[in-house]
């Protein structure tokens, strides 16, 4: 499993994005995060991308959010790599992005949408779903 890796400290960028799950005990639970990882940075430029965990995996979110900001970051976008909105979305997160920008106020953070949320997403799952059934 790859390591999260992140543009060099000093490159420049001034975005990052921070892919954050609930994390479990098994480490090969997080294996299609890190595949998902090293899909955004396809599409990122240069922006860093590296994941994030509420518990039971490192690093957690308020670590990935410090090393974002040491290396530069002026925006960092959070997407919440659940399926639904609630508890941990609800619940757990703000308090550790309020947390983070009390210590970090010339930062943006931008908490970007659940998985089920995104646009055309619905609609991508039913058709590949459909299709692999064959209906």
């Amino acid at each position: 499993m790859n390591e999260d890796r992140a543009a060099p400290a000093g490159a420049g960028q001034a975005d990052a994005i921070i892919l954050f799950a609930h994390g479990a005990r098994d480490p090969r639970w997080s294996a299609p995060l890190h595949a998902l990882v090293e899909a955004v940075r396809g599409y990122a430029g240069q922006a860093s991308v590296r994941t994030a965990f509420l518990e039971l995996q490192q690093p957690t979110l308020p670590e990935a959010l410090a090393a974002a900001a040491a290396e530069g970051a002026q925006r960092i976008h959070v997407v919440p790599v659940f399926w639904g909105r609630a508890g941990h979305v609800d619940h757990d997160l703000p308090p550790l992005l309020a947390d983070f920008g009390a210590h970090h106020p010339r930062v943006t953070v931008r908490v970007l949408p659940v998985l089920s949320e995104l646009p055309g997403i619905m609609d991508f799952i039913a058709q590949v779903l459909t299709r692999r059934i064959a209906l």
